[in-house]
């Protein structure tokens, strides 16, 4: 086993775990090789294909892996996953034709020297095993021409892509630039003008409106909208108030097996029957408490066999005593050698009973733990209350009930949400698995209740409502988006003028105190601050001051229009990053760079290899 993890470490082992178990590195999907070509097509590529089978294995693989990763289920977009899956195999396939096109191979000798160094193929003399290699083989259920085959595939792919990724130039002086600009840092004062000061002044006429209409009408659509109504539920908002002596006791029990704990305790009893059996085992009990010997009383008095032995009748054994086991050990609960327990009434009779050996695990008591275990029983039940309920629901809307049958049937609280949006949905149920759900051809087409949808640590159902397809505006529905666009961009227009004249009057830093509005003085500031926005981040370093003076900038920014004043920039020395760091700075740079070239070129191979995707398989794989 040690061997075959140090093989997996490996890099030709590394591939194999590639090509048989793990997500593929080089596109960032999950993928397996499968051999042939399947019949039921995802997509033509060039001359190869994407199977089905390959694809819905690739999609299971990837979505095991994120859901690993998310605490919620629901925020997992279904649509996205199918679409970056699908890009990676069709990915994959053009640099798999490309790579034979261009000749880029590997030949048998070097996958047979590079496998000749593995461990896991070496017996103990440290030469190559051919029957742990065959082993190896038939563990993995593949021959030796597939493995090659594969081999020199992933191989090959490994050529492309490095002569691709790795030949992405940047500079170590471009490094450093880039660094530098990162530490460099000035003094900033700053005045904004928001546009909404502005917007009593905008004056805007139909015919405006009409010309931006005109201009802008593909890009003025509708939200794609549905009424929502929804029950939610979760383990929270299901009430426990109380559980029952057998539910502590389950509790109790199953503490006890999590400890492993062996009952080793002896015990001894003394057995009364016939038809006075209580008043003589509470007369033998009153005796007892007096002092008298136990084994003597079991040898007068006891009905038992035993009681020729003083009543020993070994270590506890609870499946002696049947249906009175849990009554029996509630008796035994909490006494020690010596102590003797109330007469209990069993399928025997009337037994007491006495510890006389206890060579086992000390366990807590039930009643010493009994607020614990009330939490969990309490718990334990909360959780199948919500199980069932969870099962109930989706069982009434299986059966067709509406949203409102089930909120009352089930007295759960029925909610709604208008103008529930497909795009930029930002209310409580925003997760992609409901949007998903609630804008489903076939639930929008039948305003069905959903199946659950699990949501954070709870279930909810919905049923959409008053279905509003995306589509082009009118001139009079856009009119109102159209007004408010129009307003900020021409009162921005105002603010960027009162900025621009207020940054003509200020020549010298003496100036920034004379102005009617008064400035904030910022500080020292580098390009990573969040004083600022993006806009004026860009801003403030956009131009260099004269040596002890300053420069004064005016743009229209996020907000309306902004003035900053700075004064020279200057690079700050303390954060330096050593040479060690620079070329690891360069060395990321760079595989950023490369894998933009990687697109690009992915990008010119579907030019030249045609690309069809089978729209319903693919409807299909995803449930549509």
């Amino acid at each position: 086993m040690d061997k075959l993890r140090d093989f997996l470490k490996s890099w030709p082992g590394r591939i194999l775990l590639i090509l048989c178990l793990s997500p593929l590195a080089l596109l960032g999907i999950e993928s397996y090789f499968q051999s042939g070509v399947d019949p039921n097509q995802i997509a033509q590529v060039g001359e190869a294909s994407v199977g089905l089978s390959e694809y819905q294995t690739a999609v299971n693989s990837r979505r095991s892996e994120i859901l690993d990763q998310l605490d919620d289920a629901s925020l997992l977009n279904e649509d996205v996953l199918h679409q970056q899956v699908l890009r990676g195999l069709i990915d994959r396939t053009l640099l798999e034709q490309q790579a034979g096109k261009l000749g880029m191979t590997v030949s048998d000798d070097t996958i047979n020297r590079l496998l000749r160094r593995e461990d896991i193929f070496k017996d103990e003399n440290g030469d190559f095993s051919n029957e742990q290699f065959s082993a190896f083989l038939r563990q993995r259920g593949m021959n030796k021409d597939q493995l090659f085959a594969e081999f020199r595939n992933q191989l090959s792919l490994d050529q492309l892509n490095a002569s691709i990724v790795g030949t992405a130039i940047y500079p170590m002086k471009a490094v450093s630039q880039l660094i530098e600009l990162q530490l460099e840092a000035r003094n900033i004062w700053l005045h904004r003008f928001n546009w909404q000061d502005y917007q009593q002044q905008v004056k805007l006429t139909n015919s405006d409106i009409q010309a931006y209409y005109d201009a802008n009408k593909d890009t003025l659509k509708s939200d794609a909208m549905v009424n929502l109504a929804y029950v939610q539920i979760s383990p929270a908002t299901i009430k426990v108030d109380s559980v029952t002596k057998e539910e502590l006791q389950q509790q109790y029990e199953g503490y006890k097996q999590g400890l492993a704990v062996v009952d080793e305790r002896k015990i001894s009893q003394i057995l009364i029957t016939g038809d006075n059996a209580k008043v003589r085992a509470d007369k033998i009990k009153a005796r007892l408490d007096k002092g008298e010997s136990f084994a003597a009383l079991a040898k007068k008095e006891s009905d038992d066999p035993s009681g020729a032995d003083g009543g020993a009748i070994g270590r506890f054994n609870p499946s002696v005593f049947g249906n009175d086991a849990a009554a029996v050990e509630q008796a035994l609960q909490g006494l020690s050698v010596g102590d003797i327990s109330k007469p209990i009434k069993t399928g025997f009779g009337y037994q007491i009973f006495t510890v006389t050996e206890d060579n086992g695990s000390k366990v807590p008591s039930l009643d010493s733990m009994r607020e614990k275990l009330t939490a969990k029983a309490k718990e334990y039940k909360r959780q199948a209350i919500y199980a069932d309920k969870v099962t109930a629901i989706n069982d009434l809307a299986a059966d067709g009930f509406s949203i409102e049958d089930i909120a009352q049937q089930e007295n759960v609280v029925l909610k709604r949400l208008k103008d529930y949006r497909k795009e930029n949905n930002t209310s409580v149920l925003a997760q992609p698995a409901v949007i998903k759900q609630a804008f489903d051809d076939f639930t929008i087409q039948d305003q069905a209740v959903t199946a659950g949808i699990e949501v954070g640590d709870g279930t909810a159902w919905v049923q959409p409502s008053n279905y509003r397809p995306t589509q082009t505006l009118t001139l009079a529905a856009a009119t109102p988006q159209i007004t408010q666009i129009l307003r900020q961009q021409k009162a921005s227009a105002l603010a960027l003028k009162d900025a621009k004249k207020l940054a003509a009057g200020i020549k010298t830093a003496a100036d920034i105190n004379k102005q009617p509005v008064s400035f904030q003085a910022l500080g020292e500031l580098n390009r990573q601050t969040t004083l600022l926005t993006e806009k004026e981040r860009s801003l403030a370093f956009s131009k260099q001051a004269a040596d002890n003076g300053i420069v004064v900038l005016a743009s229209e920014t996020e907000m309306g229009a902004t003035v900053i004043i700075g004064d020279r920039i200057k690079t700050q020395q303390q954060s330096q990053l050593s040479a060690t760091e620079k070329s690891q700075t360069a060395a990321i740079i760079r595989d950023n760079l490369g894998q933009d070239q990687l697109q690009d070129y992915l990008d010119y191979l579907r030019l030249v290899y045609k690309v069809e995707v089978n729209e319903a398989n693919m409807a299909g794989a995803q449930g549509r």
